[in-house]
């Protein structure tokens, strides 16, 4: 099994690819041990010291180290992914498999644009925040303002407010008037 590593913009998040699908069309997000608890691949990971938090995606995972330098931890993540595609373990265990999602906040007068808004966030948002290792999602609009949740790598990235204000600003502004900017939820 051959896996492959891609730098991600957070320095502190790498990005595995397996070269197999990790979860098809959904993301789970792990922020410490504890959380990682459904998922008998995110338990390996956070057996390695110094790993902090683990997303896993479509078809890839990330990692975020709280420490240590990735040269060293980088050979033991490779070794737990390859362990655990080799156990024949699931991604998710059962007790893992339904994420909650969190509630979403609108005024019903602004389902229109609320819709709008996910469909520009499934179509051209989420495929680039994914190529970076993260991911992206909808938590509310209130009096003008998107407010969206950043995942994996994007989740305390150096450049995620230049990716909120910048980008993804600068689009949903660009297609809805009615959205005066963006927030991290």
């Amino acid at each position: 099994m051959f896996i492959q590593t891609e730098a991600t913009p957070n320095p502190a998040t790498l990005k595995f690819l397996p070269g197999k699908s990790v979860l098809g069309a959904s993301t789970r997000e792990f922020k410490n041990a504890q959380d990682g608890q459904s998922s008998p691949l995110a338990q390996r990971l956070f057996d390695v010291p110094g790993v902090a938090a683990v997303f896993l995606g479509s078809d890839f995972v990330t990692v975020t180290k709280s420490g240590g330098e990735w040269q060293h931890l980088k050979p033991a993540i490779l070794g737990a992914i390859m362990e655990h595609y080799l156990s024949g373990d699931p991604v998710l265990g059962e007790t893992g498999s339904e994420e909650i999602p969190a509630d979403e906040f609108f005024e019903e007068a602004d389902a229109e644009t609320v819709a709008t808004i996910k469909e520009l966030l499934e179509t051209r948002i989420r495929p680039a925040v994914a190529g970076d290792g993260g991911d992206i999602t909808f938590r509310g609009f209130r009096d003008g303002v998107v407010y969206l949740t950043m995942k994996g790598a994007c989740s305390g990235c150096p450049s995620s407010t230049a990716t909120l204000k910048n980008g993804i600003q600068n689009l949903l502004r660009h297609f809805l008037p009615d959205v005066q900017s963006v927030e991290a939820a």
